[in-house]
């Protein structure tokens, strides 16, 4: 039996093929099925099932795409309610992959349809689990993405208290040595504490995971609640548009407009070019969102899924990643066109005396758009006035303009694309990035 792990740092994602004798099946794909077809041709195996363990909220699957393109099976929860041809996999079913066994035990928590999938070898032991989002190294998975959306509803309360018995009554009754393979990975926004590594074993969860600790069901609840990380405006329309399936990734990117319009100023426009070649001269009232390890994430949490927006690259290289980028979250039918840097990118950015501001901070309007987290942790500056990016362009008509503003984050990426976001509607003063030199401060 092979077992393989793809993944996308970018999303912090992780889908699996299990192959076995010349047969493969594909758990959680991501939206471009290309790797997955290739693994197949490398070990000379037919794809003969997709699993899902759950309608993701991060990331658009390629499951209904597999199934149309190699007749695999698609497996899910019947709670799922999914509008795609699929079979049921619920506690009870079972897969055989030749000689070895998968078994579904419905686990709900993450989500109220969340699957975990059980392997059993060739000679019945139980050697592996793939827990989705319910459980992962380090953490489980947040309760509070299903309140409205989905086939089925739960108030957050009641998926943590699920989410105590499924990891109680399920998975922490299995062997020790069975291997744990989960959906997400450090960094993912489907938990808040995950470990760096990207797979592990029920016994060492048992001993380092804080949710598996010794601990009654109301403690579970209130400690899974707490602190959990901001929720990207995509994630609601990626669950329903995963209940339904997606389109075709390599059509639908291909679909994407490239020609360059006269005028982009009659949708929200994202540069993705490095900062400095933003500063040096970009189109007014644009956002510098760079093209970096997490850029999809941002794009979804910062554009709405009803919004449509420009994408301006450095090259045609550039652009294809950063079609290929919002794809993963099924944003490419959002773009109105993907563009090189038009003539218009004329505006200059203001460059802050960094001197200056050490000498005189008061003088400035701070803007700290960290994520609630970092901000409990500690203001950098004590005034500041305290606005994570996920919620600036909602909240951009609190920022005073009786003084120059200046941005901070915590490296400067998120602080960049805040810039935009506020000088896009002020003209009254000048908006300056503190950039990396906010590690000055700490």
């Amino acid at each position: 039996m092979i077992i393989h792990q793809f993944y996308d740092k970018g999303l912090a994602h992780a889908s699996y093929a299990i192959v076995r004798s010349g047969k493969m099946i594909v758990i959680d794909p991501a939206r471009n099925p290309q790797p997955y077809y290739d693994f197949a041709n490398l070990h000379e195996s037919e794809i003969v099932g997709v699993i899902e363990t759950h309608p993701h909220a991060d990331f658009v699957s390629s499951h209904l795409e597999i199934h149309h393109t190699t007749g695999a099976d698609i497996y899910v929860s019947k709670l799922a309610g999914a509008g795609y041809p699929h079979q049921t996999f619920d506690e009870g079913d079972e897969i055989k992959l030749e000689d070895i066994n998968l078994k579904a035990i419905n686990t709900p928590g993450h989500s109220p349809d969340s699957i975990c999938i059980l392997v059993e070898n060739e000679n019945g032991k139980e050697c592996a689990i793939f827990t989705g989002d319910t459980l992962f190294a380090g953490d489980v998975g947040r309760p509070d993405l299903r309140e409205s959306v989905g086939n089925i509803t739960a108030k957050k309360e009641e998926l943590a208290r699920q989410m105590y018995h499924s990891t109680r009554e399920k998975l922490m009754t299995l062997p020790a040595d069975v291997k744990v393979y989960p959906a997400h990975g450090p960094g993912s926004l489907c938990g808040k504490s995950m470990s760096p590594d990207l797979h592990s074993t029920i016994g060492k969860e048992l001993r380092e995971n804080y949710a598996l600790q010794l601990m009654d069901e109301l403690a579970f609840v209130q400690t899974l609640m707490a602190d959990q990380p901001f929720m990207p405006k995509y994630f609601g329309y990626d669950v329903e548009l995963n209940k339904i399936g997606a389109a075709a990734y390599a059509e639908s990117v291909a679909k994407v407009n490239r020609q360059q319009p006269a005028d982009i100023s009659d949708a929200i426009i994202i540069d993705t070019r490095n900062r400095e070649a933003y500063r040096n001269g970009h189109v007014k009232g644009s956002y510098n969102l760079q093209d970096a390890e997490k850029f999809e994430t941002w794009l979804g949490s910062i554009v709405g899924p009803e919004e449509q927006f420009y994408l301006i690259g450095s090259d045609d290289a550039a652009l294809d990643t950063a079609i290929a980028k919002a794809a993963k979250i099924g944003y490419e039918h959002n773009i109105k066109a993907a563009v090189l840097t038009p003539p218009t990118a004329t505006e200059k950015s203001a460059i802050l005396n960094l001197e200056e501001f050490k000498a005189n901070p008061n003088a400035y309007t701070i803007i700290d758009v960290r994520n609630w987290a970092e901000i409990k942790s500690g203001k950098l500056f004590a005034n500041a006035l305290t606005i994570p990016l996920p919620e600036l362009r909602e909240r951009v008509n609190e920022i005073p303009a009786d003084k120059p503003i200046l941005v901070h984050c915590a490296a400067g990426y998120r602080s960049a694309a805040a810039v935009g976001i506020i000088s896009a509607v002020t003209s009254e003063v000048p908006v300056y990035d503190l950039g990396e030199a906010v590690n000055d401060w700490k």
